[in-house]
């Protein structure tokens, strides 16, 4: 790696190391989150739709990085069209500076929805994102108000250190999605096998009563209802959070850590905050052993 490029990650992970040390970010996380939660428990199951929507479960998708592109790219477009300083382009500048921050409002609102979640140093450097996101936020506001003000000059200067802010927003948060896996698909998908596995006895199975098993190194939850068995993959879709510790409600089992319901049926996703369905084994008893495959 030439000595540059060595410099700027040396300088972004001393930056993420020094956000992840602010403990006085917990205080303002702790109340943040508890007034999240509350919201949407106070809309009762309209709340729990909405926040549904805003993770993204009826996409198969996290919502939240699909709205980031709209600020970036708009604020990008606006860069540009402003580095130009032409006349005739600074309508089409101010217009993009206006697609962006309705943008941003999107993705703050659904970031703030997905963050929720986290805890410890996931947390604070997600708040440190935030925070990040909002001053470059307020700083297109605040150009975009200028501008229709006809201080031009002033307006462009503020929105080139917005999108230096923006910029370093969006590096905090590639971190927490490509080295602290949040907002990933935890589930494991291992590869397909078409031989049955004996992983349980049967009469070790009860009926609603999670069981964690294991298959060729993959941990599993099985499931008796009535006379079927069922098996999903034990670790959440979200954050990994254990199957096997949670609670059997009808045909669907409930993550512990943050109420994710998946069908036991298909593994498919009933309520987020999880936008990834569960990977499906294929179960049966067979000579007093309860046996699975993945499902094809």
């Amino acid at each position: 790696m030439a000595m540059p490029e060595r410099r700027v990650r040396q300088i972004g992970e001393t930056a993420i190391e020094a956000i992840e040390r602010q403990d006085w970010l917990d205080v303002i996380g702790d109340r943040l989150q508890k007034g999240v939660a509350a919201a949407f428990q106070a809309g009762g199951d309209a709340g729990r739709r909405v926040r549904d929507f805003l993770h993204g479960t009826w996409l198969g998708h996290p919502l939240h990085p699909v709205l980031t592109d709209v600020p970036l790219g708009a604020w990008t477009t606006a860069l540009v069209l402003d580095a130009t300083g032409s006349k005739g382009t600074a309508r089409a500048a101010d217009t993009a500076i206006g697609v962006g921050i309705a943008g941003a409002v999107g993705a703050a609102v659904t970031g703030l929805t997905d963050w929720q979640h986290t805890t410890g140093g996931d947390r604070r450097v997600g708040l440190g994102h935030a925070l990040l996101n909002t001053t470059a936020l307020a700083l297109y506001v605040t150009s975009f108000a200028l501008r229709r003000r006809g201080a031009r000059d002033l307006g462009r200067g503020l929105s080139a250190l917005g999108f230096l802010v923006a910029t370093g927003a969006a590096y905090v948060g590639g971190n927490l999605v490509y080295k602290k896996r949040i907002g990933v698909d935890h589930a494991p998908r291992p590869d397909s096998w078409t031989d049955f596995v004996a992983v349980l006895p049967e009469v070790e199975l009860r009926d609603a009563s999670p069981r964690r098993a294991e298959a060729r190194g993959v941990g599993l939850v099985l499931v008796r209802r009535g006379d079927r068995v069922c098996a999903l993959a034990d670790l959440c879709a979200h954050l990994g959070g254990p199957l096997s510790e949670g609670r059997v409600e009808g045909d669907a089992i409930r993550c512990p850590w943050h109420g994710s319901l998946f069908s036991l049926d298909d593994g498919r996703v009933l309520e987020g905050p999880s936008t990834f369905p569960q990977t499906c084994f294929e179960a049966r008893v067979r000579g007093g052993q309860i046996e699975v495959r993945p499902r094809g």
